[in-house]
């Protein structure tokens, strides 16, 4: 017998539908990539998804069809990732931060129909627009501007072309199993991986994702995502918020510290999501500033690990509370969030913290398990380290344009991580399987080394790699940033390491470097640093 309930499919144009009628004057603020505040509302960002979903079926773009965008975090973009969806056509967000042949890959492997690119673009795809050889269209986010129409030949402007959509458009309806949105991994060897998205599991990851365990973001919230809407769909804030109504600022290309600082201050920001780097930046300014007050309420960190002394830093001295979170490309990307439970609340400050230090619990929708090199199941005792395997229903299966599975036998994807998972579900990443130092047969966290490194008040940032050594095949070196106006030397941050760690697992070497390579999506390039100084073990 079936259900006798209403069935309706699930696509993201059902969000934003949802937000423009019982949120409709809800604020969008958008930092615009030419400078100032634009002020928008749900019902104009709907209404303007509509008419570009219109428009660009008169220019001929198919269902289907991918669209890309190299842009900021602003309102355009936002009606990019609605009216394209919406519209059953791709959008495919791309990091501006790849190489001009990652670029040139990926949007010729995406296939891409239109390239919608903000101002700041123009100058570097016209270079590469002689090789990119699907692309019919080239629209550039904002009003008409003759530099920009003298760099393009027949390029358009995206004012120009809402212009020429219908305010009657309605949204279509079809299949929820549909591919909505198009991410590449950032990965540092071989070519970019596509994943393709449905409408399906991009609405479920908003609903699994968004409980009081979970984002928890409300209508009342106002919420700043500074991780770029180019990484994972911006985590897919857009469509929690959409689907709540709350209040959304959108910080454009300027990510400092001190921009950060103002544009919360000034807006009244209670929840942002971003990368560790970003609030170590977000951290200084608000020191150099004098800021006391802050009008914060918590943050969700995420897309490496999260530094212990950062959760200090914030909780006593701003009464922000920082909240640990774990995904990936390949997850929508939430994976885990760190919210504490029931039997938490009797524990010290100091025991919360410990449990706060981990990635967290999965939401509903989402399974884990950890295996051993032998492929047996391991024991969720907190102790014991394997592969850290997911699946669930917003997890990839696999790549785009790719005619094998990425997912084992049994249909689990292998995340690449390594990591224990204790008897109430908390899981506690121990490093990437890549990034992992084993120094005579025994493993060490170049996670735990780096929080150590980065709590020492003169360090600002550090990363801790694994270099070559003679007699122990590899022993972990930091590489360190000093904080501004601060002095170390080698002998001391070492010396910050005593009790902290076991002995043999204190690094063997620190070299101080002017700054730290950092990928498109915040993470340190550890490739990079590898190669700069995996050998100076052997040199000494």
């Amino acid at each position: 017998m079936f259900g006798q309930m209403m069935e309706q499919p699930l696509l993201i144009s059902s969000l934003i539908t949802h937000a423009a009628r019982y949120h409709g004057q809800g604020e969008v603020v958008s930092v615009e990539t030419t400078g100032g505040v634009e002020r928008s509302t749900w019902a104009t960002v709907e209404r303007n998804a509509r008419r570009l979903a219109s428009a660009l079926g008169k220019l001929g773009i198919a269902e289907n069809d991918r669209c890309g965008t190299i842009a900021w975090n602003n309102r355009r973009h936002l009606e990019i990732y609605f009216g394209v969806s919406g519209g059953g056509m791709v959008c495919h967000t791309i990091n501006p931060r790849l190489s001009p042949e990652n670029l040139i890959y990926v949007i010729t492997h995406a296939e891409d129909r239109v390239l919608f690119i903000d101002r700041t673009f123009v100058g570097p795809v016209s270079k590469l627009l002689p090789r990119l050889t699907t692309l019919r269209h080239v629209v550039v986010m904002g009003p008409r501007d003759e530099e920009a129409a003298g760099l393009i030949d027949g390029v358009l402007f995206y004012d120009e072309l809402l212009e020429t959509g219908d305010d009657s458009y309605e949204w279509p309806q079809f299949e929820e199993t549909r591919a909505s949105s198009l991410c590449y991994t950032s990965g540092t060897t071989g070519h970019p991986k596509g994943v393709l998205y449905s409408h399906r599991s991009t609405v479920l990851h908003s609903i699994g994702g968004n409980t009081v365990d979970g984002l928890a973001i409300a209508a009342r919230d106002t919420v700043l995502p500074v991780v770029p809407m180019f990484h994972v769909n911006a985590w897919g804030v857009p469509y929690v918020v959409a689907a709540q109504g709350s209040r959304l600022v959108l910080p454009g290309p300027h990510l400092d510290g001190a921009s950060l600082v103002n544009l919360i201050q000034s807006e009244k920001v209670t929840l942002a999501l971003g990368v560790p780097t970003i609030w170590m930046g977000l951290l200084a300014a608000l020191k150099e500033q004098g800021v006391t007050d802050l009008c914060l309420e918590r943050t969700v960190v995420g897309g490496s690990a999260l530094p212990p002394s950062m959760i200090d830093a914030f909780r006593d001295g701003y009464g922000v509370e920082l909240i640990h979170a774990w995904g990936m490309t390949e997850t929508s990307p939430l994976g885990t969030m760190n919210q504490l439970l029931a039997k938490h609340e009797a524990l010290s400050d100091e025991e919360k913290r410990k449990v706060r230090l981990g990635q967290g619990r999965p939401p509903y929708g989402v399974d884990l398990r950890i295996l051993g090199d032998e492929g047996e199941a391991l024991p969720w005792d907190g102790q014991t380290q394997g592969k850290l395997q997911i699946r669930g229903h917003w997890i990839v299966d696999r790549y785009f344009g790719a005619d094998d599975t990425a997912l084992t036998r049994d249909g689990w994807f292998d995340t690449g991580d390594v990591a224990t998972i204790d008897s109430d579900g908390y899981l506690v990443i121990r490093d990437r399987s890549k990034d992992i130092i084993k120094s005579g047969g025994e493993w060490i966290s170049s996670v735990d080394l780096e929080g150590i490194a980065i709590a020492h008040p003169a360090i600002a940032n550090a990363a801790a790699i694994a270099a070559r050594h003679p007699k122990w095949d590899e022993r972990p070196v930091i590489v360190a940033v000093k904080a501004p106006g601060q002095e170390v030397e080698e002998a001391e941050l070492l010396a910050f390491y005593d009790g902290k760690v076991p002995h043999w697992q204190v690094p063997d070497r620190v070299v101080f470097v002017e700054e730290l390579p950092l990928g498109g999506t915040g993470k340190v390039l550890k490739t990079h640093l590898r190669e700069a100084h995996g050998d100076i073990l052997l040199k000494d």
